[in-house]
């Protein structure tokens, strides 16, 4: 029983298999033909992967060129733009210079605009580029690579534009040749409306690193119109060739004229230039350009050669006629100096400071050479020879005056102050009264020459004359004037006594000695003493009038340059001989003193004999004056005072 019922057991179990196997079967009947439909599925399936796995691929750029869509519109904008300011521009500036202005900054603006918007653009094609190179597809990067090309030469359109010959270049030089005009147009002054269109062209030019041209068109003009300018001050003297040869006469009688062109030189051209330059340049561009135009014009406007010429005239001679001229350019100088100080500052007037300031070493060094060697100078001439007429020697005329003129305020102001400049450049405590002190010596010097002087003269009557002569001449000469203050009142009375004093002598040692030939000793008298030896009486008269002549034939060469000390000798002459003379002719030949001419009797009536002695004294006119003076130099065209004389010792 138990066997078949483990048999009932394997048969229920192999059925129940079998029963699983035929329904296993039945389903894998079924899957495969599921399999069949999937695989064709799957087939599809792939194509549409492969499609969609492409169309992914071309998404992944997609991004790039939705960003260039924007900044290439606005490329097509903007050169659109370009092209119509582009034609604008090729009109010219016209009167409206502030629009054709704008319209160059808007251009700009444009073009910066454009390389801007082409830069982006081509950014974001650059990697569409990359992947279509990478997937091979020819089309797109054909395509692609044609607005690469084209969106690049756009870009260099900006740089085209600025080239020469390109729009920008071309309307730059069209802005240059407008802004010559206009500098042109108003030499002088420029209005307030020409100086803001000046400054807007300057500030357009100078943002396009065209401020050197600017200068140059600038200073071109300006130079120009300052050069014609001076021109019509007739400055032909600066031409004038000068060196340590030369005499200062040769430039004299133009320093004055100097003067007046340096001041207007200073205080109105280059005060304008100036103004000008900083109202153009320094508000928009800055002090240096300003400066640097105002230099320019200022050195080669005329300027320096002004300020050469008074270097050429420090170079000439030293002669004593040069301090004063010398004394005048540093008056010229200094009052110039606080235009000197606000025009010329800065590197840029560096050449200008320098010439400015050898000028004034030059001035001041040359001028007190030869103050302190004045005194020298006239020691010196003390071994030269006295005039041989007596008379005042030029120089005693020259020092005088020349003194005078030191003493003047306006000299003796600028000369302290050059005395002082220059004992402080030597370090040398500077001493008040240096200046009058060192007067006094000179003529403490010129009276030792004249002492000395009279001392040569062989003959004493001309000593005293020489001596009178000159005493005269510097008392009345200089009573009353700075000299005679500086000289004071003692030594003006001790003058006039010298006067007095050599003219009683000079009437004794040369008339009064005379008198003795018509001494009444040896006359004969008839009885009752109302007659004399007439032939006695007229042998006095003939020798007295041989002795009269012989003194007036001597006499007659001697020269008294003042009437007034004329008349005076001429008085004391007159009250010691021809006084007397007459009072002899009315006691011995009563009815001759007055006559005229009394003939053979004798040779002389009293009244020629005065007549005579009026004529004694009187100057000689000559071409050169009376006598020239060894050892001074360019004095022999001067009849009158001594111009000058040489500071150097050679001279003498």
């Amino acid at each position: 029983m138990a066997e078949i019922q483990n048999l009932d057991a394997a048969r229920e179990i192999l059925k129940s298999s079998i029963e699983k196997s035929r329904n296993i079967a039945i389903a894998i009947d079924e899957t495969g033909s599921r399999m069949k439909e999937t695989s064709h599925n799957l087939a599809l399936l792939q194509a549409n992967v492969q499609e969609m796995a492409h169309n992914c691929a071309f998404y992944e750029i997609r991004s790039h060129v939705d960003r260039a869509i924007g900044p290439s519109t606005t490329v097509l904008k903007v050169l659109d733009v370009v092209y119509e300011l582009q034609e604008s521009l090729e009109v010219g500036p016209g009167t409206d210079i502030y629009t054709y202005v704008t319209t160059i900054k808007r251009l700009q603006d444009a073009l910066k605009l454009l390389a801007n918007n082409c830069s982006l653009v081509i950014l974001w094609l650059q990697d569409v580029v990359q992947f279509l190179e990478k997937n091979k597809d020819d089309l797109y990067l054909y395509k692609v690579t044609k607005v690469l090309k084209i969106l690049t030469e756009l870009k260099a359109k900006r740089e085209s534009f600025q080239q020469k010959g390109g729009v920008l270049s071309s309307a730059f030089d069209k802005v240059e040749s407008e802004y010559k005009h206009l500098l042109t147009k108003y030499s002088s002054s420029f209005p307030e409306h020409i100086v803001r269109e000046l400054q807007a062209i300057i500030e357009l030019l100078a943002a396009n690193n065209r401020i050197q041209d600017c200068v140059s068109i600038y200073t071109e003009v300006r130079i120009a119109n300052a050069r014609a300018t001076l021109k019509g001050l007739d400055l032909h003297y600066l031409d004038i060739q000068l060196s340590e040869s030369n005499s200062v006469e040769t430039v004299e009688r133009y320093i004055d004229p100097w003067d007046n062109h340096m001041e207007f030189i200073v205080r109105h051209l280059l005060q304008t230039e100036y103004k000008l330059c900083h109202e153009v340049f320094h508000k928009k561009i800055g002090s240096d350009v300003s400066m640097n135009c105002f230099a320019k014009i200022a050195t080669q406007c005329g300027f320096h050669e002004i300020l050469n010429f008074g270097c050429r005239v420090t170079n000439c001679k030293k002669e004593a006629i040069k301090l004063l001229k010398l004394l005048k350019i540093f008056a010229t100088l200094d009052k110039l100096r606080l235009d000197f100080n606000e025009l010329f500052t800065g590197k840029f007037c560096v050449k200008i400071q320098n010439q400015t300031r050898e000028l004034v070493e030059k001035v001041v060094n040359r001028a007190c050479e030869i103050f302190f060697e004045l005194l020298v100078q006239v020691e010196l001439q003390r071994e030269s020879s006295p005039p041989l007429d007596g008379s005042v020697p030029r120089l005693v005329l020259f020092v005088s005056e020349y003194c005078n003129q030191l003493l003047e305020e306006e000299n003796t102001s600028f000369l302290v102050r050059v005395l002082e400049i220059y004992q402080l450049w030597n370090k040398v405590k500077f001493e008040q009264g240096v200046m009058h002190n060192e007067i006094l010596k000179i003529m403490r010097a010129l009276e030792v020459n004249l002492e000395t002087w009279a001392k040569s003269y062989n003959d004493k009557a001309l000593s005293c004359l020489f001596t009178m002569n000159n005493h005269w001449y510097l008392c009345n000469n200089i009573k009353g004037t700075k000299l005679g203050d500086l000289m004071g009142e003692s030594w003006l009375r001790a003058c006039e006594e010298y006067i007095e004093y050599y003219a009683t002598l000079y009437v004794h040692e040369s008339w009064e000695k005379l008198l003795v030939l018509l001494s009444e000793e040896g006359l004969i008298l008839f009885p009752g003493g109302r007659a004399v030896d007439q032939s006695l009486v007229k042998k006095r008269l003939t020798v007295f009038c041989e002795a009269f002549d012989d003194v007036y034939k001597k006499q007659c060469k001697w020269i008294l340059h003042d009437k007034a000390l004329r008349w005076k000798i001429f008085q004391l002459v007159v009250e010691s001989i021809v006084v007397p003379y007459k009072r002899y002719l009315e006691r011995f030949m009563p009815g001759f003193e007055d006559e005229v001419d009394i003939g053979n009797n004798v040779k002389y009536s009293a009244v020629k004999l005065e007549n005579l002695v009026g004529l004694l004294f009187q100057p000689k006119v000559g071409k050169f004056g009376s006598r020239k003076c060894t050892g001074l130099i360019g004095m022999e065209n001067n009849n009158t005072v001594i111009n000058h004389f040489s500071s150097t010792p050679a001279a003498a």
